[in-house]
């Protein structure tokens, strides 16, 4: 199942210059189907009662799924990457964290930062938790604490994070976490892809079965740090390929059976 939220383009047009945060909150949620959208009551993960409403996907305007308290990120997940960055492969998880504010919606506009010279996409799998949960017992099962998985998008300033010896400043950039447009509420399989594009043209591909450390374990490797809330996002790691967003590029993080997401990138603002 897909689920999404979404403002109706009418809405949009009468209430222009809210924020993003405020855009969510009067948001609405819904289940796609082909491209027919029926109307939920409430949060993605809640009861899914139907409102009656349908939208067609032309009358809408899709947003991030959730909005997180907090977006817990998951570094050097895929063999082929930590290669291409010389980086020693983890032997244990290595996380770090995305301010919300750093959140755009699917088609929404990533901007360059005026202070980097170098800034790159990172196509993932996001995961969206669906209930609270944290220090999860050996041999529990998560799946019920997950709300459903999307594509994300973790931008990241290279040259600064060479710089600093934390990551927050370099991936914590406004619009450098775009993450949508749905949620799929069926787990991935192995062979699931991550491909990220840019302008058309293929720059990372990988398998969630190229990961070293699968979704549940970082999910309870993270969960055992933190109380997890529900629309809280974990980004699970990028597979190699990593590259340069330049001015008027166009770029797509496609996941099998989850879906396509596409974001311009622009010049910094004056």
């Amino acid at each position: 199942m897909k689920l999404c939220r979404f403002e109706p383009l009418e809405l949009a047009a009468k209430r222009p210059g809210r924020t993003a945060r405020e855009v969510h909150d009067e948001s609405r949620a819904g289940i796609l189907e082909d491209s027919l959208i029926r109307e939920i009551s409430g949060e993605p993960w809640g009861d899914r009662r139907p409102t009656g409403r349908q939208w067609r996907l032309d009358e809408v305007r899709l947003l991030p799924p959730s909005w997180p308290t907090k977006i817990v990120c998951v570094g050097k997940n895929y063999p082929a990457h930590n290669r291409e960055m010389d980086s020693e492969t983890p032997k244990e998880p290595v996380i770090f964290s995305k301010p919300p504010s750093s959140i755009i919606a699917p088609g929404d506009t990533i901007i360059l930062p005026r202070i980097s010279k170098r800034v790159d996409h990172e196509g993932e799998l996001g995961v969206v938790i669906g209930r609270r949960f944290a220090r999860p017992r050996p041999g529990e099962n998560l799946r019920p604490f997950i709300a459903g998985y999307t594509c994300l998008n973790d931008v990241t300033a290279r040259d600064l994070q060479r710089i600093d010896v934390q990551y927050t400043r370099s991936k914590g950039f406004d619009t450098f976490c775009p993450f949508g447009p749905v949620l799929e509420t069926e787990a991935p399989p192995p062979e699931t892809t991550v491909e990220t594009f840019v302008n058309g043209q293929q720059r990372q591909s990988g398998r969630l079965a190229d990961m070293i450390f699968s979704v549940d374990f970082v999910l309870r490797w993270i969960a055992e740090a933190m109380t997890l809330e529900p629309g809280d996002l974990i980004a699970t790691g990028t597979p190699s390929g990593v590259g340069p967003l330049n001015p008027g590029d166009v770029v797509e993080v496609r996941i099998s059976g989850i879906g396509t997401l596409r974001n311009p990138v622009a010049a910094p603002r004056d």
